[in-house]
């Protein structure tokens, strides 16, 4: 399938800053899943330092921000051709090595919950991945889907708490859980071509476990299916805050408004071949 993306994002500050310095991660990866036909990255209101991949092989943009910027925009946008694998990514590469992603991080630290809910899913089915599936369907049931109750860094063991959590929160528990089982697994940022609409406010998140013999295998928790030819991978890491799609550093602004407009549709009607 050939998918084109349109992502804008928009920071306004609150009185103009005497500098700034973001790292942008929002280019794909180029996989066997898929093949980046083209893409651009535009920014306006900062400059273009560097690009080099992290740890993980993601690809990064390091930029500064104008002095005395008023706002910066971002604009990434291209086709991207995509497979469905179901969900299978394939063995490890990159720099960080495999048991690495065994490590719980501070939004991933697992409490009471998060423990009982690995214990149970562990016992649950045989083998490997009818077991993760398990987990993720059981993440899902414990927690309703919705965006405006948590924020990016909202701690996984909280939000299986209070029951509820976007995708982001999903991928989390997930991800703790499945360490505690012995898994390693990582957090995926990326786009996700909708079925009803073509409009989106947000990138998409879920996540990925290493099965031996298999590799690493796609969980999309908050739709209960493992990722087909819809998605787009752009970052991988142990949590949010390694793949974010921009961090960084600015002077002189006490606040910021952040406006993002994403669009993802299907060139044509006919899946690529």
């Amino acid at each position: 399938m050939l998918l084109r993306v349109s992502h804008h994002t928009r920071y306004s500050f609150d009185a103009p800053v005497t500098g700034g310095l973001q790292q942008i991660r929002l280019i794909p990866k180029a996989r066997t899943s898929q093949k980046i036909r083209s893409w651009q990255v535009e920014i306006e209101g900062g400059e273009k330092q560097a690009e080099f991949d992290d740890e993980h092989a993601n690809r990064v943009i390091l930029a500064t921000i104008d002095d005395n910027a008023e706002s910066v925009s971002i604009h990434c946008s291209g086709e991207v051709e995509t497979q469905d694998t179901q969900g299978i990514i394939g063995e490890h590469g990159g720099f960080v090595p495999l048991w690495h992603f065994r490590s719980q991080t501070r939004t991933t630290k697992p409490g009471s919950q998060i423990r009982a809910l690995a214990k149970a899913a562990g016992t649950a089915g045989e083998g490997d991945i009818p077991r993760l599936h398990n987990l993720s369907a059981q993440v899902l049931e414990a927690m309703t889907y919705d965006k405006d109750q948590t924020h990016s860094g909202t701690l996984a063991e909280d939000a299986l708490t209070a029951g509820h959590g976007a995708c982001q929160d999903h991928a989390h528990v997930f991800i703790s859980a499945a360490r505690l089982m012995g898994y390693p697994a990582r957090y995926v940022s990326g786009y996700l071509m909708m079925d009803d609409r073509v409009e989106q406010d947000a990138t998409h998140a879920w996540a990925e476990a290493h099965v031996k013999g298999v590799g690493w295998i796609g969980f999309d928790i908050s739709n209960s299916i493992s990722p087909d030819e819809r998605y787009i991978r752009i970052a991988t890491g142990l949590d949010y805050g390694e793949c974010a799609p921009v961090t960084g550093i600015r002077y002189g602004a006490s606040a910021e408004v952040m406006d993002v407009e994403i669009q993802v549709q299907q060139v044509g009607n006919q899946i690529q071949q």
